[in-house]
């Protein structure tokens, strides 16, 4: 007799609820939370983090969100043939996630989380239901930590037009204030663009609120697109206010006045302020629905018989997909229990203390530069330099820069380009070039050259990524570099080299770009000892 024989031969006892299907189910899914059990501690530690705080609600609203849509398609029971799609998705996901296991980079296993849970609901109701359910299941995206390259960027572009807008609105009001990169000058005080910003930490709960808003609402397609995309407009423009409002307190009643606001304003008001006007914004698409209906029909958030749809999963059939699913799972589980514990490997260097003074005819000009607290903690680097290079017949100094990472898989490397707007610097032109010949090495050497500009003072600029002993142009190329360096040797220590030189009046840009190439072609040698190679 088969196990779904014997379902059948119960159709009104307690089997008809739990019947082997449901045993299966189960077993794939104990199996599933051992193996994916390093994306779930990351995703633990993230939401401990006040951006990714709302993370334990995500799972929730997806549920929820997953019943009501499985209240548009009828019980289909019987068997079907069409299971396999979701076991193949299946195993792209454990595949994935051996990936980052291998590299020890969670996030990874986290990410592939998702992906292993869009397959076992294929499995449960075959490809032609299930493939209706991919917005709940995007939906659980919104609980998971960005990459640092993504998450840096967005904050800092985010940030930079929050800045840029509250202080028009200050000056609308007539507030003297002076914007310089992110340091927002009232006279009185400075704002630090970490501090003017901070309330963009609501974007992410409030890109998951979008979500659900464009999935529930009941009107065009381009509707669902405003809704969607509205929430980063939104959210930026009520730190925008909030910036402006402090501003203001800062001008009538002081500075004393404003930590006070701040700890007011920062917390649900914003939210709250962003999801209302959210629901405007739902309430006027209705006067462009060519469905006339009010605000609760559109959004579609009647809940009844919502238990009705749990009682559905009884119908999860012991089908060979899902118990492939399941031994499959348990396989991978059980074989990565009995492996031996793969530790990161740590590349022999010495510490940049000990960086020479001179280079080829370059002689260091003072004591190496110590960068402040809040930038030290917001470098998170594991050793760095910062020294002046001078020689007698050089028409301006040379800045050498170089931070070094034992693990960048807790952040890592940050690129120029997003920490120079931030200090008020603009990127007037930037292009990666290749140096190989250059400087004559075996392996691929690419640079990003860069000139920068505050007023009227202009650098040029050349920076890489250093990773195994690859040259890299390409921040996001870096870190795909890195987790092929952690599954294939366990490293993933890594350090970016930056060389920075003043641009005088009286000479062309080409003048610097080959003071850089002097200095470059005397320091490259030096590296290998303090940044370790392949």
């Amino acid at each position: 007799m088969s196990m779904t024989q014997g379902v059948r031969e119960h159709p009104n006892g307690l089997m008809s609820y739990l019947g082997w299907g449901h045993f299966w189910l189960v077993v794939a899914t104990l199996a599933a939370g051992f193996f994916f059990i390093d994306g779930l501690d990351a995703l633990l530690t993230a939401w401990q983090k006040p951006e990714y705080s709302h993370g334990p609600l995500i799972p929730i609203l997806s549920g929820l969100l997953f019943l009501r849509q499985l209240k548009e398609y009828p019980v289909d029971p019987g068997p079907k043939r069409d299971r396999w799609v979701g076991f193949t998705v299946l195993v792209a996901a454990l595949v994935f996630a051996t990936m980052g296991k291998l590299s020890n980079i969670s996030d990874i296993v986290a990410y592939a989380t998702i992906l292993w849970v869009g397959g076992i609901l294929l499995v449960s109701f075959g490809w032609k239901t299930g493939k209706h359910f991919w917005p709940p299941v995007l939906h659980l995206v919104y609980m998971l930590p960005l990459p640092g390259v993504i998450y840096y960027k967005l904050s800092t572009v985010l940030q930079l037009i929050s800045s840029e807008l509250g202080v028009w609105f200050l000056q609308l009001m007539n507030v003297p204030v002076f914007l310089d990169g992110n340091i927002i000058d009232l006279g009185v005080l400075k704002l630090h663009v970490a501090e003017a910003c901070s309330g963009l930490r609501y974007l992410f709960p409030i890109l998951s609120f979008s979500y659900i808003f464009a999935v529930l609402y009941r009107g065009p397609m381009w509707h669902k697109a405003v809704l969607l995309i509205s929430a980063a407009p939104i959210t930026v423009f009520m730190n925008s206010v909030r910036i402006a409002v402090g501003g203001v307190l800062v001008q009538k009643y002081g500075v004393e006045w404003l930590e006070g606001f701040t700890h007011f304003f920062e917390g649900w008001v914003i939210f709250l302020a962003c999801i209302l006007i959210l629901f405007g914004l739902a309430r006027l698409m209705l006067f462009l629905n060519p469905q006339k209906m009010g605000l609760i029909d559109a959004l579609d958030l009647d809940t009844d018989g919502l238990g009705a749809q749990v009682k559905r999963l009884r119908y999860v059939r012991a089908s060979p997909a899902m118990i492939s699913a399941a031994v499959v799972m348990l396989c991978a589980a059980l074989t990565w229990q009995m492996l031996p514990q793969r530790d990161i490997v740590r590349a022999e260097r010495d510490s940049f203390s000990l960086f020479p003074r001179t280079v080829g005819e370059w002689q260091q000009v003072g004591p190496p530069q110590i960068l402040s607290p809040d930038i030290t903690r917001e470098l998170q680097a594991d050793d760095y330099h910062s020294v002046i290079f001078s020689k007698p017949d050089a028409d301006a100094t040379v800045g050498f820069f170089s931070a070094w990472y034992k693990d960048q898989s807790k952040g890592g490397v940050h690129s120029p380009e997003i920490c120079l707007p931030g200090a008020g610097w603009e990127i007037a032109w930037l292009e990666r070039v290749d140096i190989t010949a250059q400087v004559g090495t075996d392996m691929p050497f690419n640079i990003n050259r860069a000139i920068i500009q505050k007023g009227e003072t202009r650098m040029m600029v050349y920076y890489w990524f250093e990773q195994k002993g690859r040259k890299v142009a390409w921040d996001f190329a870096a870190k795909l570099y890195l987790v092929a360096d952690g599954v294939t040797s366990g490293r993933k220590d890594g350090a970016i080299v930056r060389l920075t030189t003043l641009i005088t009046p009286d000479e062309t840009d080409a003048d610097a770009e080959a003071r850089l190439n002097e200095i470059l072609n005397d320091v490259v040698p030096k590296l290998p000892r303090f940044i370790p190679g392949a």
